[in-house]
């Protein structure tokens, strides 16, 4: 079981991935503020961070790098409903482990946020 934090500025999507990895046993911490998502991750421990790239008030790469440098440990997967190769780059050299594409696919979540936490260590 794992701490995962979700930070989507949509609340049906952070909804909708707590509700997939709750089954998977994780607990997961959803927010659609920027500020509130770093405090948390500052002050509780996060092993994986899962961030919408697109935010109200700064980029998901601006709040992972905020939270990498309270948690250099922290894994990250962004989400994206506008992939790009220069987004999925920038994501990665920041230190994201993966990237989904939105609308979220349940398996490919699943899946990703298992081999990101499997990597760990």
């Amino acid at each position: 079981m794992a701490e995962i934090l979700a930070l989507d500025d949509v609340q049906d999507a952070t909804i909708l991935i707590g509700k997939i990895l709750a089954k998977k046993g994780h607990n997961v911490h959803t927010f659609t503020e920027e500020d509130e998502a770093i405090v948390f991750a500052k002050e509780n421990k996060v092993d994986l961070a899962i961030l919408d790239i697109k935010l109200k008030k700064m980029s998901g790469v601006d709040v992972l790098a905020k939270m990498k440098e309270a948690t250099p440990a922290m894994h990250a997967i962004m989400l994206t409903g506008y992939p790009t190769v220069e987004t999925a780059r920038e994501a990665i050299s920041l230190g994201a482990d993966e990237y989904c594409v939105k609308p979220i696919d349940r398996d490919e979540l699943e899946e990703k946020v298992e081999k990101v936490l499997a990597s760990k260590g």
